[in-house]
């Protein structure tokens, strides 16, 4: 499906609207081409692209709200979905929170729309595999991998004249090697906006190498030991923690970020002075759609600054409530990117080499809630982790179940390198003491 212009999207919102007898409609298109291949035992198994458009239609009597949505854009089934959608409004109960739709609203530019990404074909998809495949089955190992590309838009406009457009791409490719006697596993993934900074054989490579060397696995103690965090790993915990930026969460008392006796932890100093925190919507390594989920232009906010809180989310409705201006977190929901981690100049060989005993990370997995108070989470390491001992990488370990909280963790920080992209985030490798493993894991 071809992405439709600006001009396009706002004649068919324009058009819906004329049919709306609501006292607020809004409208908004959503469409885009979704592209895929899977790879696994070294041969393709799925491949395939799909097309979709939606229109979303939401109608609004006093606080009564119904919506209804359709994939047909012409006029008739415009008029059916307004009415449809009004008719449910009339049949809701009132929402106490509605907040009245916006008026215009000035949007800055986006750069989420990457021409060579949205040129992706069948052709390139299978190049990619090929690139991955080939190296993995030259050196006896078996590698199963994933990629996703989508190309498309979305287009709000609603009765009171707001009106927004964006374009956007996106690639996401994960691979994971394993050796052909199933005792040695590695693991990479990438994901960007453009697809020309994604090489398949590069990140292959990487999970390779550690296919090869984590064979025949060693068991140590559990305990406490330093950690040595790849950006994968570490952004496995820190993305959860980002999600307890709401201010409703905080002043409800049902996040870390509660105060004790009422309130929240707004201006505290809750992390190690190296720690800060942004979101920056015009960040060209992880650029952002220009509006947030209420309509508002999204803005560059400073999350934490050298460790102190110093801004919390607010929806429309809770920063009417509280008042103060409404503020949104640059991923919406749970575990969403768009945050900037600070970073330090350490590589991770550096941090190897001055590390007396400690592990190496290459991430985490299946990783659940034990205590959203402290944020305390358990899950296991996986594809990849390493024993080190007087600066140097001795041998693959088994993996451990941890149970950790990235607040803790971010309060013992050693060392930190340059943030890189992971999950639509930027996120540098850590070096972190005293992470607790509970026990051991016999998954490989």
């Amino acid at each position: 499906m071809a992405i439709l212009t600006k001009e396009e999207a706002k004649q068919i919102i324009d058009r819906a609207l004329s049919y709306a007898k609501a006292d607020e409609t809004e409208v908004s298109i959503f469409g885009g081409r979704t592209g895929n291949i899977r790879y696994a035992r070294n041969t393709v198994s799925t491949s395939g692209e799909s097309n979709e458009i939606r229109l979303n239609i939401t109608s609004v009597f006093g606080k009564r709200i119904g919506s209804s949505s359709i994939n047909e854009l012409d006029d008739a089934s415009l008029k059916k979905a307004v009415e449809r959608a009004e008719e449910i409004a009339q049949l809701a109960p009132e929402n106490p929170e509605y907040m009245p739709m916006l008026g215009p609203q000035t949007y800055p530019a986006s750069a989420t729309f990457i021409s060579a990404t949205d040129k992706i074909d069948p052709d390139y998809r299978a190049q990619l595999a090929i690139d991955s495949i080939e190296p993995c089955a030259a050196a006896n190992l078996i590698a199963a991998g994933y990629l996703e590309d989508f190309s498309g838009f979305v287009a709000s406009g609603n009765s009171k004249g707001q009106f927004g457009y964006n374009t956007s791409t996106s690639v996401d490719f994960s691979v994971t090697v394993r050796t052909e006697d199933g005792t040695g596993s590695g693991y990479a993934i990438r994901d960007f906006n453009d697809v020309s900074l994604l090489n398949s054989k590069d990140v292959t490579t990487v999970a390779m190498q550690k296919a090869q060397a984590s064979k025949n696995a060693q068991a140590i103690e559990p305990g406490k030991y330093t950690v040595i965090l790849e950006p994968t790993a570490a952004g496995d915990l820190l993305r959860l923690m980002t999600n307890g930026f709401d201010a409703r969460n905080a002043d409800e008392g049902r996040s870390y970020m509660s105060k004790k006796g009422g309130g929240t932890r707004l201006g505290e100093k809750l992390f190690d002075e190296r720690v800060t925190i942004i979101s920056d919507p015009t960040n060209t390594e992880i650029p952002m759609a220009p509006w947030d989920s209420d309509g508002l232009p999204r803005q560059k906010t400073v999350w934490v600054e050298n460790g102190v809180v110093k801004n919390l989310s607010y929806s429309r409705y809770w920063a009417e409530k509280k008042g103060v201006p409404p503020l949104s977190r640059p991923g919406g929901g749970f575990g969403g990117g768009g945050y900037i981690f600070s970073g330090g100049d350490q590589s991770i060989a550096d941090m190897i080499a001055s590390t007396e005993r400690g592990v190496l990370v290459t991430r985490f997995w299946y990783i659940r809630a034990v205590d959203p108070q402290t944020l305390l989470f358990t899950g296991l390491t996986r594809d990849g982790t390493f024993y080190i001992e007087d600066g140097k990488i001795k041998f693959p370990l088994k993996n451990f179940r941890f149970n950790e909280s990235p607040i803790i963790m971010l309060n013992n920080i050693e060392a930190m390198g340059k943030p890189q992209r992971v999950g639509g985030s930027m996120i540098p490798p850590m070096k972190i003491r005293d992470f607790t493993f509970s026990s051991l894991s016999d998954a490989v």
